[in-house]
């Protein structure tokens, strides 16, 4: 009966999941069997090509030069600039490389070299390949002979194809390869390159500095204009506001101090004659004759006038408490005392007249000063808004002169650097002829033409098992379908016997026919094949499925035509009729009645006679004489329409009752089971199916299609047989079960 997959206990095994199916590890290796002709066949013409490749590529030789990026020789005449570690940016030994394989310095080099008159890269010897692709394009129309220049571009292009310049890891150091026909073109051709880039680098530099001394100069005649114009307008501006200037400064701010000075000066002197004046007048009211008169004013007149006084006024004392007041020389002495006061006052009005002088003629001249003051603050004030514009014009003649002169160094440096013969490249490796190869790599092109074809190949192989819908193992059956494989039936064709062939006939098989019984009896005549051992297989699962329920009436059923149910049929009811069994083999297929043409093709009357008259039907039997099998045929004058019905009708019951109770196996061989229906409207009569699926041809969704379109046939599937496998692609399918697997059994008897 139809078995749902997850009775079945299989081992459990590591899979990957790929589209609808498991890639299963047993999977793998079955496929790697299958399909190692494939495999092979990949790698073969893999290896073919790189051998075919290998003979007829022109040998190719690389030489290769290296360059070192050092800034630090162009520092030699500036060697305080404290650049001398400073790191070179990776772009710029990047742009290097390109600069390198730029058109303009490679055109050079095939111009230096004449390489445009070498047929190696001119296109005079482009080589088989390249011939035939040349003819091709020449089919599409040709311009006319080539030019000069078209043949240079040619040129260069070919030169800049050999040519790979790449940087040496992390380093500043940039490899520049070329390979050539031959050694001394391509170390020449490599060294010519790198002296191109170290002149083309030196010519670079003059020129940009030859550029930059131009415009510095230029540039320098424009700013000295500038300059001396600025110097100009400064003096003019000067001339214009009166500015003048001195060691200290402008003329009119050191009048300005001077005055300033000159005041404060004055008005010390003014509050000094002040002070004075104030004095003498204090004192002009007091006694002259006093000494704090006298001292105070520490004038020697008075001094000596009032030492006199002083001695007088002694004297008189004397004289008048000697003689009296009255005494004429006290008169005397009294008289010449007040002439003395006098002379004393006479004197501090003097001084008194001199000191107010002196203070009118200081105050005079401080009014003076501070006249004068006020002028030159006014004036300085003036000054000043013209010193403002004054200082604008100084600030730009100072830098329009800055800058000059900074610009005149410049040019006076890069006219020095100008003819400086130092580029920041220089050759650390000179290229030489190289002495071996480099192209092709006869080891590393086998290598690779082995693993590329094993790759192919196995993706070829992988590819032709994944997009095929075919099963090939029973392990394959049981997992599309869910019951059991029974076992693999090998091809049983004309090649396989080694028998003749019979023109214009061909078996249910698709292999040329046999003679008439051959292939319905193969089982008798090699008894010891795998074809009969894998038939006494089904026909052990049927006797094992007997022992638990009733399987008499075994149908023979599959999806599609053509896939050998009847000679399977055939086979299995000689073997078990062989057995000493009492077998009924019906040909229930009423549309081709293909077992009929074969067993018994002279019948005229079988199994539809037997349906209007079951007690007939062994009038209707053919027996086999020498394993003693029942046949009922099929004969009809032309193809029914009503099959199914028949097949399903009471008759049939009835005929089948009666046949059950006279026989221990009744083998119907059925109509396929997509193209009609006769299989499923008979599928309540029959115990149990053995279902035919023809190994490599028969599709998954063909199977899957059929089984699922009749319950009734799932639930009585007892087994699936593969049938017409290829018995040397089936050896390489099961190369896991040892090479003693066949040794049973004996094909040829």
């Amino acid at each position: 009966m139809y078995q749902p997959r997850e009775q079945f206990h299989l081992q459990e095994r590591s899979a990957v999941e790929m589209a609808a199916s498991t890639l299963s590890l047993e999977r793998i290796i079955g496929i790697l069997r299958r399909q190692w002709p494939v495999i092979a066949t990949v790698v073969g013409v893999a290896l073919a090509i790189c051998l075919v490749y290998l003979l007829t590529a022109t040998p190719m030789y690389t030489a290769n030069t290296r360059i070192l990026m050092d800034t630090r020789q162009t520092q030699v005449l500036d060697k305080d600039n404290g650049t001398n570690n400073a790191l070179i940016d990776p772009g710029f030994v990047d742009s290097q490389v390109e600069i390198i394989t730029s058109d303009d310095l490679i055109r050079s080099v095939v111009r230096r070299l004449n390489l445009t008159a070498d047929p190696e890269f001119n296109g005079d010897d482009p080589g088989l390949l390249g011939a035939l692709i040349g003819k091709v394009i020449g089919l599409f129309g040709s311009d006319g002979p080539a030019s000069k220049e078209r043949i240079e571009r040619g040129t260069v292009a070919a030169v800049e194809n050999n040519l790979k310049v790449e940087r040496l890891l992390t380093t500043y150091v940039l490899s520049a390869s070329f390979k050539s026909r031959d050694p001394d073109k391509a170390a020449k051709i490599a060294n010519e390159i790198a002296d191109a880039y170290i002149v083309g680098a030196l010519d670079a530099k003059y020129q940009s500095t030859k550029r930059a001394s131009e415009w510095l100069q230029q540039r320098s005649a424009e700013l000295r204009e500038q300059a001396t114009a600025s110097d100009r307008a400064v003096q003019t501006f000067k001339s214009q506001n009166n500015i003048v200037g001195t060691s200290r400064g402008l003329m009119n701010e050191q009048q300005l101090t001077d005055v300033n000075t000159q005041l404060i000066q004055a008005r010390a002197s003014t509050a000094e004659a002040k002070a004075r004046l104030d004095r003498i007048d204090a004192i002009t009211d007091k006694d002259l004759a006093q000494p704090t008169v006298t001292d105070a004013l520490n004038n020697p007149v008075i001094t000596r006038l009032r030492a006199q006084y002083l001695d007088l006024q002694a004297q008189y004392s004397d004289w008048s408490a000697r003689y009296g007041k009255t005494h004429q020389a006290s008169i005397n002495l009294a008289s010449r005392m007040e002439e003395l006061r006098k002379s004393i006052a006479d004197e501090v009005k003097r001084i008194g007249d001199a000191y107010r002088s002196d203070y009118e003629i200081a105050k005079s001249r401080e009014t003076s000063l501070e006249e004068n003051l006020k002028n030159l603050v006014s004036q300085a004030g003036n000054t000043g808004q013209a010193q403002v514009k004054l200082r604008d014009l100084e600030s730009a003649a100072d830098t329009y002169r800055n800058l000059y002169n900074s610009f005149l160094e410049k040019q006076q440096q890069a006219m020095q650097n100008q003819s400086f013969p130092i580029s920041e490249s220089r050759i650390i490796s000179t290229a030489v002829k190289p002495d071996r190869k480099s192209s092709p790599k006869t080891i590393l092109s086998l290598i690779g033409a082995l693993f590329g074809g094993l790759c192919f190949g196995l993706g070829a192989a992988f590819a032709r098992e994944m997009l095929s819908d075919v099963l090939r193992a029973p392990t394959e059956v049981e997992e599309e379908i869910g019951v059991k494989c029974l076992g693999v039936l090998p091809a049983i064709g004309t090649k396989a016997m080694g028998l003749p062939k019979l023109r214009g006939s061909r078996s249910q098989d698709g292999a040329p026919a046999e003679p008439s019984g051959q292939l319905s009896r193969y089982v008798i005549d090699h008894p010891f094949s795998r074809y009969a051992e894998t038939m006494r297989n089904i026909k052990v699962s049927i006797d094992l499925a007997r022992l638990s329920r009733e399987v008499k009436v075994i149908g023979i059923v599959s999806s599609l035509p053509k896939e050998g149910k009847t000679t399977v049929s055939a086979n299995f009811a000689h073997l078990t009729a062989f057995t000493g069994k009492r077998v009924l083999l019906i040909d229930g297929d009423l549309h081709t009645r293909s077992l009929t043409r074969e067993l018994d093709p002279t019948a005229k009357s079988g199994l539809l006679e037997a349906l209007k008259n079951p007690q007939s039907v062994g009038h209707q039997i053919r027996r086999s004489a020498e394993t003693g099998l029942d046949f009922l045929p099929s004969f009809a004058v032309s193809r029914m329409v009503n099959s199914a019905d028949i097949m399903a009708s009471k008759a049939m019951a009835d005929l089948l009752t009666l046949l059950r109770n006279e026989y221990d196996y009744i083998v119907i061989d059925l109509a396929p089971v997509m193209p009609v229906t006769d299989a499923k409207a008979i599928s309540h009569l029959v115990d149990a199916y053995i279902y035919v699926i023809e190994w490599g041809r028969t599709t998954r969704t063909a199977l899957q299609e059929s089984l699922s379109s009749s319950e009734g046939i799932q639930k009585k599937v007892l087994g699936a047989v593969l049938n017409g496998a290829n018995p040397k692609m089936l050896k390489r399918i099961e190369g896991y079960k040892g090479s003693h697997y066949n040794a049973y059994y004996v094909e040829g008897a």
